[in-house]
């Protein structure tokens, strides 16, 4: 058994996932890891994929989380046409690049054609292109097998309870605006958590309180600033899980142009939201570094130093980011090419760079720097120099 990370003293520790389909098994499997170094998370944000997997992980009891998650993503992953063994499907994969390409595209095919048991599958009749309808059943496909499968896995009175904070976003398909549906705010159920994952036009929109949402990844697909703007105000340790890397190669053909695209857009500039929000918490410790020399007498009655106050902040954040990174036989069908074997790579995966990252203590440290803010891109400073490496 790992022994447990000596933390220091975060008020908050959050996981953040982001959106990605069928990559989302690597959040998975850095979860495990997260639970195998004893880290206990008291905050949840997710979008999308995100949003499912922490509903799996906020509605169990600790010990039971990780054999839920492997519960649902075995159940979402079967084959809705054929046979498959993924034994067989893993050995014919190592063969080569080639031969992986075509086994990921026919497991595509396979979702496209049949969706996926538990998921979602096709409408039939398909969705009328003249004939006004409902906008909940304007969509390829019909997730109603997503609300049973969630309803089996998930105890929604203990996403409900005081244990964790847990908040999912999606868009008002009417107003265009963003929102996160929390649990300090309103009771979650299954439909905050689809409407999360409603990604048009494949999926169809969720009505909640007499409105229609979709994905919150049309808008962003990175719900860190949900927790790090939270209030109260706390010292926090993010764990950041994106699916999609901002960074990459240019594209040398018209398949890896539609993956490059997809990376650019549900990458939802990570770099730069963590920029803004080291930049806004620079102020705050600012502003609390100069009400220090003013008299406590002219604090209270100055109208701007009152106000002042509210915005200023002596909290710390630490964001360790992990980064999914692309293989070179994966496509643009990427995020909708299920099958059990590749799972569990992408579980693998997750598992693997948690336990690298925390193989180095001083990333969890608490930030003393100026800022009260400090980033770990782990991954990608990798990819950087690979990318350099790249350059004649």
């Amino acid at each position: 058994m790992t022994t447990p990370l000596n933390l220091p003293a975060y008020e908050t520790i959050a996981l953040v996932l982001q959106g990605g389909g069928a990559l989302g098994a690597y959040q998975a499997g850095v979860f495990e890891g997260l639970t195998e170094a004893h880290i206990k998370l008291n905050r949840f944000s997710g979008i999308s994929i995100g949003a499912l997997n922490i509903a799996i992980i906020a509605g169990n009891a600790p010990r039971k989380r990780v054999a839920r998650l492997i519960e649902f993503w075995e159940t979402i992953c079967q084959p809705s046409l054929g046979f498959s063994n993924p034994f067989i499907e893993q050995s014919l994969f190592n063969l080569n690049d080639t031969v992986r390409q075509g086994m990921s595209f026919f497991s595509a095919m396979n979702t496209v054609i049949g969706g996926q048991p538990g998921f979602f599958r096709p409408r039939f009749p398909g969705p009328s292109l003249d004939i006004a309808g409902e906008p909940g059943s304007t969509s390829y496909y019909d997730t109603r097998p997503m609300k049973e499968t969630l309803e089996r896995l998930c105890d929604f009175d203990r996403i409900n309870s005081d244990e964790l904070h847990v908040s999912v976003g999606a868009v008002n398909v009417r107003t265009g605006n963003f929102t996160y549906f929390d649990n300090s705010r309103i009771a979650l159920k299954p439909e905050h958590f689809m409407a999360s994952a409603a990604l048009p036009p494949a999926f169809p929109a969720i009505e909640i309180d007499g409105d229609y949402y979709w994905d919150g990844g049309l808008v962003s697909n990175t719900p860190l600033a949900d927790v790090l703007n939270s209030r109260p105000r706390t010292d926090t340790l993010a764990f950041q899980v994106d699916l999609w890397s901002a960074r990459g190669r240019p594209p040398a053909t018209m398949n890896e142009v539609s993956d490059r695209i997809k990376e650019i857009q549900y990458s939802s500039r990570t770099r730069l939201i963590t920029d803004q929000l080291r930049w806004t918490q620079h102020l705050r410790v600012l502003l609390s570094h100069i009400l220090k020399d003013i008299p406590a007498d002219v604090q209270s009655q100055d109208t701007y130093c009152r106000l002042a106050q509210e915005l200023s902040s002596s909290k710390r954040y630490n964001v360790v980011h992990l980064i999914y990174r692309n293989k070179p036989y994966e496509q643009h069908y990427k995020d909708y090419q299920f099958s059990l074997a590749t799972m569990r790579e992408h579980w693998a995966a997750g598992r693997q760079d948690i336990r690298d990252t925390l193989k180095d203590p001083t990333r969890l440290a608490m930030p003393d720097n100026d800022s009260g803010f400090i980033t770990h891109d782990v991954h990608g400073e990798e990819i950087e120099r690979s990318m350099n490496a790249d350059k004649p």
